[in-house]
């Protein structure tokens, strides 16, 4: 990560940076505000609770500003620095895109032959459909599969290629045909065809024993350190390690076409499937029939146009402790690489994007993140001042105006807030609250049910759980919530 010499050299660099994407990123000429970077990350960090954070912002194809602020574990205080590796989460999609594009130029993988085809017997069995699937339709997420299959068997749940819906598993079926392919593991490979070509020296999709002292450790929503994870196993969706810098030199690779053809590249900036402006994971979610004009998705990459500049952009979320994200302009030849190591990170980095982009981005409105600033995310914070007297008060507030009521979503995310926090009492009201108002919601009364687990009270949860599957039999938790039921109920004979 390149360093800067002082403070004035600093903000005269960001400057000049943020003046230039403004005149670019606005076709009338004005301006956006030019705020400093130095002050404004380390206020929106402790306002929406990110230990640390780490950014790259890049300006004709090279790197002109970085930084990093915060601490990579906020039970030891160590500092963030240009050497901390952090989980890249999803983000770890677009460099495998990358290393199959490089397979297709080669003539190993062609891009709408059967993954099938390529494998001696079915990777999905049982699923005609399944059979259909390409590497651009796992590219481009048109698989029809779910994003995890969870406890399920893998299936398709439309006929792929037909419409969009995010899924690492459709990445994992084709890691096992690039596996298959070139008879190697899938670390091997990208070291060859990625990692190594482009000075990736930090980056691996496997656990190194160097990270144990450089990896930044995730952080709940309440800022507590989460367990270290050391991938052992590689996830061509979700386990790559690296840093700000190295994930830097991967995105101007792309806007240099370093490595493919600029036909190849552009194949994969050039939009396969448009997504829906309601969901991302559609297969739960109902799709709502209409398609966004300003978001699509590429080859592994998601694709944005807003004000006549089109983008490239990925998100990452690791088990909700680590939030990454990448945006770059092969027209403006600029971007921004940002990691954060907390659960929260999505909460902020729209306002991070904002004075570097000229605007709010439809990509980051479309994730649906609560921002930090939100109603919900401001009554949090008056309940761990005031406790409940906070939450009677919302209560009374939207009794004269329904308009301030929080929805089902929201709310939920307001209880595991306060659980997170250990802040269990208050947790269960704002469940309670959330069934009352949402009572045929199988979710509402499983998240009270799992307050009560954690608080020791197995009777309560008992109930709660067998309440969850009464109101909604086949909600999202369904099958999970069953099994504890059995496991409650054995414990109770016994």
């Amino acid at each position: 990560m390149i360093q800067t010499k002082s403070a004035a050299s600093v903000l005269l660099c960001l400057l000049a940076f943020v003046v230039m994407m403004g005149a670019q990123s606005n076709p009338s000429g004005s301006h956006p505000k030019v705020t400093n970077l130095n002050t404004l990350i380390p206020e929106l960090m402790r306002m929406g609770d990110v230990p640390g954070l780490s950014i790259a912002v890049i300006r004709d194809a090279r790197v002109v500003w970085s930084k990093d602020f915060g601490v990579a574990n906020a039970s030891t205080k160590q500092p963030v620095s240009d050497t901390t590796v952090f989980e890249a989460a999803s983000l770890s999609k677009p460099v495998f895109a990358y290393a199959v594009m490089r397979l297709v130029e080669k003539g190993k993988l062609d891009l709408d032959i059967p993954l099938d085809k390529y494998l001696p017997k079915p990777y999905v069995e049982d699923d005609p459909r399944a059979g259909r699937i390409t590497a651009r339709i796992v590219l481009s997420h048109t698989t029809g599969f779910p994003n995890w299959r969870g406890r399920d068997a893998l299936k398709t749940h439309f006929t792929p290629g037909e419409r969009f819906s995010y899924s690492g598993e459709g990445f994992v079926y084709l890691q096992r045909v690039v596996e298959h392919l070139t008879g190697e593991p899938l670390e091997t490979v990208m070291q060859r065809e990625v990692f190594a070509p482009l000075g990736m020296t930090s980056s691996s999709y496997v656990w190194q024993d160097k990270y144990e002292a450089l990896k930044a450790t995730g952080h709940n929503s309440a800022g507590v350190a989460r367990p270290r994870r050391q991938k052992i196993d590689a996830n061509a969706a979700a386990s790559l390690h690296t840093t700000t810098s190295d994930y830097a030199r991967f995105v101007i690779a792309i806007l240099n076409s370093t490595g493919l053809k600029k036909t190849t590249t552009s194949e994969m900036l050039s939009s396969q499937s448009r997504v829906d402006e309601a969901c991302s994971n559609c297969l739960s979610n109902q799709p709502s029939g209409k398609l966004s004009t300003s978001i699509s998705w590429g080859l592994g990459w998601g694709l944005q146009r807003n004000n006549g500049v089109d983008s490239f952009w990925h998100w990452g979320d690791n088990d909700g402790d680590t939030n990454t994200f990448v945006m770059a302009s092969p027209q403006q030849r600029s971007g921004v690489v940002i990691f954060t190591d907390s659960g929260n990170g999505h909460s902020i980095i729209p306002f991070i994007l904002e004075p570097l982009s000229g605007g709010k981005q439809p990509a980051t409105a479309w994730m649906k993140y609560e921002p930090y600033n939100s109603p919900a995310k401001t009554l949090l914070r008056s309940i761990m001042t005031e406790g409940v007297a906070a939450l009677s008060r919302y209560v009374a507030d939207r009794a004269r105006n329904p308009g301030l009521g929080l929805d089902e979503r929201a709310t939920n995310r307001l209880g595991y807030d306060l659980k997170n926090r250990k802040k269990l009492a208050e947790a269960v009201e704002v469940f309670k609250l959330n069934i009352k108002d949402h009572s045929k919601s199988g979710n509402t009364y499983d998240s009270l049910a799992e307050t009560y687990l954690e608080m020791g009270e197995k009777a309560l949860a008992l109930e709660f759980y067998k309440k969850a599957i009464e109101a909604e039999p086949n909600y999202p938790n369904a099958a999970e919530a069953r099994k504890i039921i059995e496991d409650l109920e054995k414990a109770t004979k016994n």
